[in-house]
């Protein structure tokens, strides 16, 4: 039997719909409209296009959405005060640089200097050590999103062995650290780890974050598995096309997966509907205010 696909883009419309809902009560009950202010350096056409797309979802759910484009050859400097000034904005709730970043620019200053209060991507070292202590932060939107469809796919997590490929700042770390929240059982496996199908072939929760395409071999999963596939990579698909695979291969997994998500239309919908709910947070925690009901 064929595993049951875990339909992301669905999920991300139903988050997006609930976030629009209660943007739409704080704007009635108390006057406040949040604010995401997403700046980005140069014209790589997947980031404009990611952006574009923050924007639209962003206005879609009656926030305001501030787009703010610099050209490649932007300072350090520059982009700095764009953002103390954004800091020091009360109608801007979340700030967001698009990454990567020209090499000239140094990334993690740029992160630094973002308000913890209003880094909605999560990657901020607050907003990192709130997560590793269990305290009230941002968590980046990927992970964050994961661990909602593996709620809605399994319920209670509490228990299960769950293994996460790749160890990136954006996904692999914040993703055991909620992993680990939800009293799973974490291993956390690399490009140094030995023997990753046997490690793979214990998880009855398998996250695949490491961008190289269909490397999980569907004899590597557990049977009854649920696979959380965050990989999105183009490959060739003859006669001058190209298609998106994701780090798992799907069609074999799902032979033997109980719950697998889809590349495109599993994981990637949900980070643009994460970061509008953590605008919203942002926006309800600087007012003093509960999420509306």
């Amino acid at each position: 039997m064929s595993a049951a696909t875990i339909d992301g883009k669905a999920f991300a419309a139903g988050l997006r719909a609930e976030v629009a809902r209660r943007v739409a009560l704080l704007k009635e009950r108390h006057g406040l409209v949040p604010g995401l202010a997403v700046i980005l350096v140069g014209d790589d056409p997947a980031s404009q296009v990611y952006v574009r797309n923050k924007g639209i979802q962003t206005r879609e759910a009656g926030m305001r959405s501030d787009e703010i484009r610099l050209p490649a050859t932007t300072g350090e400097a520059e982009l700095l005060a764009h953002l103390h000034r954004l800091n020091a904005d009360p109608a801007i709730h979340g700030i967001l640089v698009q990454l990567p970043l020209p090499a000239h620019i140094e990334e993690r200053a740029v992160i630094a200097t973002i308000d913890p209060d209003k880094d909605v991507d999560g990657f901020h070292p607050v907003n990192v050590g709130r997560l590793s202590l269990g305290q009230p932060g941002f968590v980046p939107g990927t992970p964050k999103g994961c661990m909602k469809l593996l709620a809605a796919t399994l319920g209670d997590l509490s228990g299960r062995e769950a293994l996460v490929i790749g160890r990136s700042n954006i996904v692999g770390k914040p993703m055991a650290q909620l992993l680990l929240a939800a009293n799973c059982t974490v291993t956390i496996a690399h490009s140094r780890s030995r023997d990753l199908p046997a490690l793979c072939r214990r998880a009855e929760i398998l996250v695949a974050a490491v961008g190289r395409p269909e490397m999980v071999r569907g004899d590597w999963i557990r049977p009854g598995a649920s696979v959380i596939d965050v990989g999105v990579n183009r490959i060739a698909a003859g006669g001058g096309k190209t298609r998106l695979v994701g780090d798992v291969a799907f069609a074999e997994a799902r032979e033997v997966a109980a719950a697998i998500t889809p590349v495109p239309g599993g994981v990637g919908p949900m980070t643009i509907a994460c970061l509008l709910e953590n605008t919203l947070e942002a926006a309800c925690r600087k007012a003093g205010l509960p999420l509306p009901e």
